[in-house]
């Protein structure tokens, strides 16, 4: 079942120019974290940002690895499949000096299953965190979760003391624009403290000379300076200019020039992540089209046909410059439950497009808008509009609106569009985020991310075992 025309797999591209004896590292990127909530938006460069300064209890090395962060080693209960116990860290201090405790897990965990917290999905599974003493927790889960520890690697822990006393317990209501103390100020155990935060402006934190793992990671930075540039010509001469010295969303179109550049070298690495479009054939009218009184995109050969005329070859070799891969599914080739027969991209084929689109009512095509965001994947702007004249071959007219993904991804959550652009990344390295995320019928704590409409009881029965099931080869065929 088609929910999405899947599109490209984009390459993850950072330039580092950054001398051995340096201590102020520059960095820069096209968007700014949307929030420092650590529990309120659950998107990538906001989570790179928070975790200079917050931590969660297990992290992952460069190879993707488990690694301890503030908890030491966990495991099932050998008395209980359905209880997993972890041991903390001790002499750990937050930032204000305070002392990390199981007080501040479990306090952290039951904020992050608040209704405007976007980190609920993940936990969904955890009935109840309960602190055995000061340095043991123990998680209750509605079944045994072989996975539960892939879903905790982003969930920050908290001061439940600042917290309250800066009146911050309420996760932030990013979508109705609130804004509160969480927002702009920090009190982590990680490795740098926030010294400024000017929200799409920039972002400044120092060093923690107090860090328990000071010992253990590398902190010869002692200051770091982080500033979005939106422009990527603008991002592009400030690397050069020498103004920053680490730069991520690298312009394809630039790499060439950079690497050649004295003093500069350019990492590339596949990155975990698909970017597809999504379309909302739920509803029997829709508001984003000049059809009157139907859907087109409740029609699968309609949301066919549009798979059929993108090119993604063409958007691999002309607008990614080769820095991508096509794609037939959400989730990546290093992401359990991906198969290389499901990764089967639609073949382009605008005449037999225009066959189905005649067959299902539209020979003379509609017009639709497609809301896409122009500073958080690399060339998603040219990419949406490569889309644009690609849809237009066959007879359908896109409308492209074009904003930063600070507006546009409300209008996912939110259930505002009806033909967007999206990437998803899986940090779980499980198919199972996909679906709690993307697939689940929307409801309050799941499926939160579903803007296709798509809804099936069988399928949603089905995802809700995804944790539980410890037989891999009957999870992977479910």
């Amino acid at each position: 079942m088609s929910i999405a025309t899947k599109a490209v797999l984009a390459s993850l591209v950072a330039t580092l120019a950054f001398p051995a004896s340096a201590e102020t590292l520059r960095w820069a990127r096209a968007g700014d974290a949307l929030t420092l909530d650590p529990h309120s938006q659950n998107e990538g460069p906001s989570h790179t940002i928070r975790h200079q300064m917050y931590e969660p209890l297990i992290i992952r090395d460069t190879t993707g690895a488990f690694e301890a962060a503030l908890a030491t080693d966990w495991a099932p209960s050998a008395d209980d499949p359905n209880v997993w116990v972890f041991n903390l860290r001790e002499g750990v201090k937050f930032h204000d000096g305070a002392d990390f405790t199981a007080e501040d897990v479990v306090f952290s965990f039951e904020r992050a299953k608040q209704p405007n917290s976007d980190m609920k999905e993940l936990i969904g599974s955890i009935v109840e965190v309960r602190a055995v003493d000061d340095y043991t927790i123990e998680m209750v889960t509605d079944g045994p979760n072989p996975i539960l520890p892939s879903n905790l690697t982003n969930l920050f822990i908290m001061d439940k003391d600042w917290t309250e006393a800066n009146n911050t317990v309420d996760v932030q209501d990013f979508e109705g624009g609130e804004i509160t103390y969480a927002t702009t100020n920090t009190n982590g155990t990680g490795p740098y403290r926030l010294v400024s935060r000017e929200p799409d402006v920039k972002t400044v934190m120092s060093r923690n000379d107090d860090y328990w793992g000071r010992d253990q990671f590398p902190m010869e930075v002692t200051e770091i300076v982080y500033t979005p540039i939106q422009n990527a010509a603008t991002r592009v001469a400030a690397l050069l200019s020498g103004e920053v010295n680490f730069l991520q969303d690298m312009p394809v179109q630039d790499l060439a020039r950079v690497d050649s550049a004295d003093g500069l070298v350019v990492k590339q690495a596949p990155q975990n992540r698909v970017i597809f479009f999504g379309m909302n054939q739920g509803p029997d009218d829709i508001e984003a089209d000049n059809v009157d009184g139907a859907n087109p995109l409740a029609d699968v050969r309609v949301r066919k046909a549009m798979s059929m005329a993108i090119n993604r070859d063409a958007i691999q070799q002309v607008v990614m410059r080769g820095q991508s891969q096509p794609a037939g599914m959400i989730a990546p080739p290093f992401v359990n439950g991906w198969t290389e027969a499901m990764d089967n991209e639609s073949s382009t084929d605008v005449e037999a497009a225009k066959a189905l689109l005649a067959d299902a009512g539209y020979a003379d095509g509609f017009s639709i808008r497609l809301d896409c965001p122009n500073d958080r994947y690399i060339n998603d702007e040219a990419i949406c509009q490569s889309a644009v004249g690609m849809l237009g071959q066959i007879g359908i007219t896109v409308n492209l609106d074009a904003k930063p993904k600070a507006q546009h991804f409300p209008l996912i959550t939110d259930g505002q569009t009806d033909f967007y652009m999206l990437g998803w990344g899986v940090p779980t390295y499980d198919s199972e985020y996909i679906f709690n995320f993307l697939v689940h019928g929307r409801e309050s704590d799941i499926g939160t991310w579903n803007g296709t409409g798509f809804d099936s009881d069988d399928l949603d029965t089905k995802i809700k075992t995804l944790a539980s099931n410890t037989d891999l080869e009957a999870r992977n065929a479910d």
